[in-house]
């Protein structure tokens, strides 16, 4: 089972691109290291307080794998300097 986890996010610390590319680093590295988990910035990577990461999960069953999905965004509302505002999860 596949499934795609889409969440706009907004940094309002940010003050360029290179804090925000710091910050989300940062997250995509914990989320990864942490999760049975691949993550990516999907879309506004030149705006320097907003981004949208993708978080897809694959395993075996269906339980298991939005289990392991919520456990992620759960960890990524975690994140003080970010906030996720828009999520749109999808089964592929």
């Amino acid at each position: 089972m596949i499934l795609l986890a889409e969440c706009e996010c907004i940094i309002h610390e940010a003050q360029s691109l290179k804090e925000k590319r710091a910050v989300l680093q940062r997250v995509i590295t914990r989320l990864k290291q942490r999760y049975n988990v691949s993550v990516a910035e999907l879309d506004f990577q030149d705006v320097w307080q907003r981004t949208k990461i993708g978080v897809v999960a694959i395993t075996s069953s269906k339980a298991s794998t939005e289990r392991e999905i919520q456990s992620a965004l759960d960890y990524l509302d975690s994140f003080p300097e970010l906030e996720r505002t828009i999520t749109d999860i999808e089964w592929l």
